[in-house]
């Protein structure tokens, strides 16, 4: 059996923690703890508190980046080195083996050999991360596979409209919670994660899209399509903008040009008016500016855009270190429903 390409590898015998392939196999319980340990950790990524925390000292945290990244993949450097990790990059370039004709797997063996703890990867094939669990001792963590998945951007996502809403990660947190995502659904892992998380933590999520941008699948992950931007904004607690997806876009599927995109599309003042009192807008970047979000939203009162980069970097410190084993002490296991 074959799975991304990949065959299922010999079981080798894994190091202690836990991998993070994606939100469909995460527990609302598991999930919840690694939100905690975030908001726990937060402070050290803000600068109101103490900026290290070396609980991984000795551990080795590989970042391997075989698609371009910015934000995902600095945030995980900087996770990993806030908590005392040895943190190696590898970026499958023309400076890399890859040039050489070297597989993505054997890459991937190569650095697990080097006895790597945590290997986090970002590849185009969807279900790679997954099948790298049968051939490395390294735990996995899934930084975004092709349209799959990319759980820690839902973690993160999560935890900025549990922030702005002013809840605590304990099951149901999200309940009564309109949350709208709009743009790119098809082709975007962000969505994807995003759903299935948000609706796992009692929130309403919905979706909307132009044709051939809107998975036809979006109501089997738990979330509800509608016709247009206009609906899916109005009374949403958080509205979540995504780019297209050019690069995953099929070579037949004709889009409007940006000035009508913009208008049909396009998050402008005038439409975060409907929204609910205090909600938040919210873009995982890249932006595309004067596309699927307006200037004035971006850099607006109701944006959380930087703040979603902020969290991430408290979300992946709390995603390595339970990859690594390593229990942050302090943290209490969230249980039950209510505020903070």
């Amino acid at each position: 059996m074959r799975e991304a390409g990949v065959q299922n590898g010999p079981e080798v015998r894994r190091r202690p923690g836990r991998d993070l392939l994606g939100t469909a196999s995460l527990e609302v319980a598991d999930a919840c703890e690694i939100l905690a340990a975030a908001h726990y950790l937060t402070p050290m990524v803000t600068g109101d508190g103490r900026r290290t925390f070396p609980i991984l000292s000795g551990f080795t945290v590989i970042n391997m980046f075989n698609e371009p990244s910015t934000r995902t993949r600095t945030s995980f450097e900087l996770a990993g080195r806030r908590l005392g990790a040895d943190v190696i990059n590898f970026v499958g370039d023309a400076s890399t083996s890859v040039a050489k004709g070297e597989t993505p797997l054997d890459t991937a063996l190569t650095l697990d050999a080097m006895g790597g703890d945590a290997i986090v990867v970002r590849d185009r094939v969807e279900r790679f991360p997954h099948s790298l669990t049968s051939w490395l001792r390294a735990r996995i963590v899934n930084a975004g596979d092709g349209r799959n998945e990319h759980p820690t951007q839902a973690l993160l996502d999560a935890l900025t409209i549990l922030e702005a809403l002013d809840r605590r990660p304990v099951e149901n947190a999200l309940k009564g919670v309109k949350v709208a995502i709009c743009g790119d659904i098809r082709h975007g892992r962000v969505a994807h994660s995003n759903i299935r998380l948000l609706t796992a933590l009692g929130a309403e999520v919905v979706v909307a899209g132009p044709p051939g941008l809107v998975d036809a699948g979006t109501q089997n992950l738990g979330g509800r399509q509608v016709d247009s931007l206009d609906e899916a904004v109005a009374g949403a607690d958080a509205v979540m903008m995504l780019r297209i997806q050019r690069e995953r876009l099929p070579a037949d599927l004709k889009l409007p040009d940006v000035a009508s995109y913009h208008a049909a599309w396009g998050l402008t003042l005038a439409r975060t008016q409907t929204m609910a009192p205090g909600g938040i807008v919210m873009h995982p970047g890249p932006m595309n500016r004067g596309v699927e979000i307006s200037d004035e939203v971006a850099d607006g009162p109701r944006s959380r855009i930087r703040r979603q980069v902020t969290l991430g970097v408290a979300v992946r410190m709390a995603v390595l270190a339970r990859a690594c084993g390593v229990a942050l002490p302090g943290v209490e296991p969230q249980i039950g429903e209510g505020r903070r």
